[in-house]
Order: structure tokens, then C-alpha cells, then sequence
């Protein structure tokens, strides 16, 4: 694809920290902040999001004005998106979405792009979250859990597109890494004699009827939304988000916030995490979020 020069992305992505995969993200602070110029010819889509108030309708609108506005469908190589956004909250694209995405990208022979560093791997009950729904990616993009913890990152997509580069156009110093290697075969084959799927799936059911059992206590509390154990509460204000985060950490819980304005709690457990632990870590999660909403001065509404 040599004349193709357009990626387009979505508000709120994270696709990492190079200054092409900075401007691919959708969130300015602390990612492209004071980093100066960012690379051209990306442009961002909206995501859509029942709690930002972002339909299906509206995502595809946003499309539709990049190609009117900012540059021609022939023009884009590459459409990228993250079937659950990371950073960007735990939102996971609507079935209906992806759906009517791979048939834009069809129509006008552009690449759908799955970014899975943070979704794949069993994460979300699949090995990949893209297998969730009703299409497929012709590039899907891996890291982080596909070795666990050893420095590894991987892309595969169809044979015509990976095929593409001449001999030796894609390398790097630490490509094949034997040791790296040797990892993910590790790493696949716990996924598999574990059954982490079938437990990112029980895991991530009981932290969420958890977390839903708090919601309809706690007014604060905007929602609760899983797909396995990609698990996220968010909070109407990020102070209160903040807040449990400081409390757990300093009861022994590490937790994470992300999410546009910084309000939402994201939940990263190992999938391998021993029963009692996850037990112990709900009790603590429990107890913070009653002290932090009481503490903020908001009443409890009665079960």
C-alpha cells in the first residue's frame, strides 16, 4: 500500500510511546505533552461509549468527517483501534461497531488495525478480544502478556499483507529474542493447560457482581463494565477514584486509574492469582470504597 499514507485512530487510544504511536494516541497528558510536533496524516475518530454519551451513529459520523474533511478514503492505509481501550477507560467497542467498521474498511480497501498489547492473551475470556466478534483483523498487534514479563512484541495479520516487505524490510536488534521466545512458548502453554480463558472468565465475573453490588450502594459510582477480567469501575469524580487508589496501595492493594479525566479504576490482576489473594484483595477493595464515598461526604443508599 505505497500511495497510502492516513492512519486513523480513535479518541482516547493508547498505542504506545514513539513519536508515531504517540500521535496514534488520543489522550494529550502525560503522553504527547511538550513533545512537540507529532507526525501528520493521523487522525482521530471518536470511540463510541454509552457513559460519555458517544453512540455507534456518532462514531461513524466521526468517520465519515475525516474523509470530507481531513483526507480521502483512498488515501488511508490503516484504520487502528483497540477492541477494549486500555487507557482510555476499559470500553469495549460495541459488536455492532466492528461490524460496520470491517465493512468501511472493505469498502474502501483500507486495513483494520487490531492494537491487542493490553486486551490479548486471555485477558478478556479470549486469546484475543477481537475474537469476541463477528469479524476479523487483517494485522493484530501483540506484547506485554505474550511473554509474560520478558521483553517481547509481535504482529500478525493475513499472508499478502505480512508478505508485503521485501526480505529484511522489518528487523530489530532484539528480534527473536531466543530467551523472549522461549517465554511465550511458556506463557501459551499455561494459557492452555491453566484454562486462564475459562478463568479470566469466573474472575472477572465476581469482581464485577462485586463491583456492581457497590454501584447500587454508592451514587459516585458511574458505572461498572467487564469483558472477562478487563474490569473497570469508573467514578463521577476523578478525586474519588484517586482517593480509593491511595487507600488500597497503602493496604497492601495496587491498583491503576485511566480513563480520559483520570476516574476510572482498572483491575489488572494475574490471571494465574491464587484464590485466597483475590479474596483478600476483594475484602480490601470493599473497604476502601465504603470509607473513600463516605469520606466523601455522599450518602449510602440502602440494598
Amino acid at each position: 500500500f505505497p500511495r497510502r499514507h492516513g492512519i486513523i485512530t480513535f479518541g482516547n487510544a493508547f498505542h504506545g510511546r514513539t513519536f508515531m504511536t504517540m500521535a496514534m494516541t488520543g489522550k494529550v497528558a502525560p503522553y504527547k505533552r511538550d513533545f512537540g510536533p507529532m507526525p501528520p496524516s493521523v487522525f482521530h475518530a471518536r470511540y463510541p461509549s454509552a457513559v460519555q454519551g458517544i453512540s455507534i451513529e456518532a462514531a461513524l459520523t466521526s468517520l465519515d468527517e475525516i474523509f470530507t474533511q481531513d483526507i480521502a478514503p483512498h488515501d488511508v492505509a490503516a484504520i487502528v483501534l483497540e477492541p477494549v481501550q486500555g487507557e482510555g477507560g476499559f470500553h469495549a467497542a460495541p459488536a455492532e461497531f466492528m461490524v460496520q467498521l470491517r465493512e468501511l474498511a472493505d469498502r474502501h480497501g483500507i486495513l483494520l488495525i487490531a492494537d491487542e498489547v493490553q486486551s490479548g492473551f486471555a485477558r478478556t475470556g479470549k486469546l484475543f478480544a477481537i475474537e469476541h466478534y463477528p469479524v476479523k483483523a487483517d494485522i493484530i498487534t501483540m506484547a506485554k502478556s505474550l511473554a509474560g514479563g520478558m521483553p517481547l512484541s509481535a504482529i500478525a495479520g493475513r499472508a499478502e499483507v505480512m508478505d508485503a516487505p521485501a526480505p529484511g524490510g522489518l528487523g530489530g536488534t532484539y528480534a527473536g529474542n531466543p530467551l523472549a521466545i522461549a517465554s511465550a512458548h511458556a506463557v501459551l502453554d499455561v494459557i492452555e493447560e491453566e484454562q486462564l480463558c475459562q478463568r479470566a472468565i469466573e474472575l472477572g465475573a465476581r469482581l464485577e457482581a462485586e463491583l456492581q453490588e457497590h454501584q447500587r450502594k454508592h451514587p459516585d459510582i458511574a458505572d461498572v463494565r467487564a469483558l472477562g477480567s478487563m474490569v473497570a469501575m469508573e467514578f463521577y469524580q476523578a478525586s474519588t477514584a484517586q482517593a480509593v487508589q491511595k487507600m488500597a496501595m497503602e493496604q497492601g492493594l495496587l491498583l491503576l486509574t485511566c480513563g480520559a479525566k483520570g476516574n476510572v479504576i482498572r483491575f489488572l490482576y494475574p490471571l494465574t492469582i491464587p484464590d485466597a489473594q483475590f479474596s483478600q484483595a476483594l475484602t480490601i477493595l470493599s473497604t476502601v470504597i465504603n470509607h473513600c464515598v463516605a469520606s466523601a461526604g455522599h450518602p449510602v443508599v440502602p440494598a
